[in-house]
């Protein structure tokens, strides 16, 4: 019987090999919709990618596959420890496409492709209400998805395990309230602080083409393949992984913003090092894919914060910077800089937001996803609840649609349940670089000489390398010897901004 076991598996592999490759080609079909294809060819894109998303959904859930998943877990003697995660992996991935029809995957790729250039007009014009109608097509795809898959608590538990596996509202609710009790002294403090740093050197003039050069300049640094790899240009920076040899990551320039294009980049390089150490001899397999988003964004959120707007790092980075800026730079030095970098203000978009309140514009689009999807505020309600709850929670309110309910494109993409990961990241990364400050000796001085290898190697062996083998909590509780705790980016936080701002008591804001 194992020996029989042993032949069907590598049939599985081949026939679960095709469909990934399929689902890679989608990829790269929505990597050019974002930095390539023409404007006028979003019409015929979308109907590729419906007819790459159906070809996909009918691949993975031919009646074989199903066959082969239930022989192998009902006995999977014979089978290694890494072919018995990839059985339980694809089982886990067949139960889910199985409950969702064919129609239902081909009409959301497509409405998807289209709403999402109905958002880039939309932004760009800042006219919420020419894209409302596209919305509410994907919200009422979304929730008839989620009826699909089924949910024993919150409908949102359905679309949150496509992303962080296992998780649901019951256990992220907690989660959230102890971070944003962490967080209210810290935001507290920090807005109120009288003695702020001046960060108006960030804002000088800093030509494209020179940023663009030290971008590229630190991917290399950071260890990114760059024979494996792409920097391009997007409305909305990303990465996307067709395999671990093609990587593709973009950017947007800000010629009187520095951090922008800098950090996007080193975010984006962060989930492209998490790609490129997948190991593809293993290619085509869940133990060559991410295990979750909030995993995947841990490692972008540790390359970009962590050590990226670190002292150390400010230090090493500030003569390459002085040689392409020398008037913009002129009388700064790594330490001023560092402080500039780590001014903590209520700004309306997320990705241009600091470490510190950047969570509570993920708490923002949370409750109004959770609300939206069971149906209690409706899409023509967003701008207005999106407004209030900005000014709730950070005491700003956005210019307008295109700095407030317009700047993500998640909703286009129909990613309802991804932006919790965001937040899961920076817990997960500041227990992992709780870690890995202990395990690698001198860390920071290596970090001030570039020295970023041994920091790589440590996440090539304690994250990279293992795929979907363990599931998200385990992984974190494997690599850092502690479950998932709130408390370590608290402490990170504290740490680092009371450096910063000069505070030793975190407080009730500082008037």
């Amino acid at each position: 019987m194992a020996k029989d076991m042993k032949k069907k598996y590598p049939e599985l592999k081949r026939r679960m090999k095709e469909a990934q490759a399929i689902g890679a080609a989608s990829g790269l079909a929505g990597w050019d919709q974002e930095t390539m294809m023409p404007p006028k060819a979003a019409g015929s894109r979308a109907e590729q990618l419906a007819a790459l998303a159906g070809v996909y959904h009918e691949k993975t859930t031919e009646p074989a596959i199903g066959r082969l998943l239930r022989k192998l877990t009902k006995d999977g003697k014979g089978l290694g420890s890494g072919e018995r995660a990839c059985v339980r992996e694809w089982m886990r991935d067949y139960r889910r496409a199985t409950k969702l029809p064919v129609d239902l995957v081909r009409e959301l790729a497509k409405v998807t492709s289209l709403a999402q250039d109905a958002w880039i007009k939309a932004r760009r014009a800042s006219d919420f209400g020419s894209f409302a109608p596209w919305l509410k097509r994907v919200v009422a795809l979304k929730r008839r998805e989620a009826k699909c898959l089924g949910y024993k608590g919150h409908p949102y538990d359905a679309l949150l395990d496509a992303y962080e596996p296992e998780m649901t509202v019951e256990m992220l609710d907690p989660i959230i309230e102890g971070l944003r009790e962490g967080l209210v002294p810290i935001v507290a403090a920090l807005l109120g602080a009288r003695k702020k740093p001046d960060s108006r050197v960030l804002t000088r003039r800093y030509p494209e083409a020179l940023q663009e050069e030290l971008c590229r300049e630190v991917m290399g640094i950071m260890g990114v393949d760059r024979e494996a790899s792409r920097l391009d240009r997007s409305a909305h920076p990303f990465c996307c992984g067709m395999a671990p040899t093609d990587v593709r990551i973009t950017t947007r320039f800000n010629e009187r913003w520095l951090p922008q294009a800098l950090y996007g980049v080193m975010h984006e390089s962060g989930h492209a090092l998490y790609e490129q150490g997948l190991p593809m001899k293993q290619h085509g397999t869940p133990l060559a894919e991410a295990v979750s988003l909030g995993v995947h964004e841990s490692q972008s959120r540790l390359w970009e914060n962590m050590i990226g707007r670190s002292l150390p790092f400010v230090k090493f980075i500030h003569p390459r910077l002085k040689k392409r800026f020398p008037a913009q730079l002129a009388g700064v030095g790594p330490r001023e800089l560092f402080r500039a970098l780590g001014r903590v203000e209520a700004t309306p978009i997320r990705v241009e937001s600091d470490e510190v309140t950047y969570n509570l514009h993920i708490v923002l689009r949370y409750d109004l996803e959770k609300a939206l999807l069971v149906g209690d505020i409706g899409v023509r309600d967003l701008p207005g609840l999106w407004n209030d709850r900005m000014k709730e929670l950070l005491g700003i309110t956005p210019k307008d649609d295109a700095h407030g309910v317009l700047q993500d494109t998640h909703w286009a993409q129909g990613l309802i349940g991804y932006f919790p990961t965001y937040l899961l990241g920076n817990l997960n990364a500041a227990q992992l670089w709780h870690r890995i400050r202990r395990d690698v000796p001198a860390v920071d001085s290596k970090i001030a000489k570039g020295s970023l290898g041994p920091i790589l190697k440590w996440l090539r062996e304690r994250v990279h390398r293992h795929g979907r083998r363990f599931p998200p909590a385990e992984l974190i509780r494997r690599a850092t010897g502690r479950p998932l705790s709130p408390g370590y980016f608290i402490e990170y936080l504290k740490g680092k901004y009371g450096e910063i701002y000069d505070i030793s008591s975190w407080g009730p804001a500082r008037g």
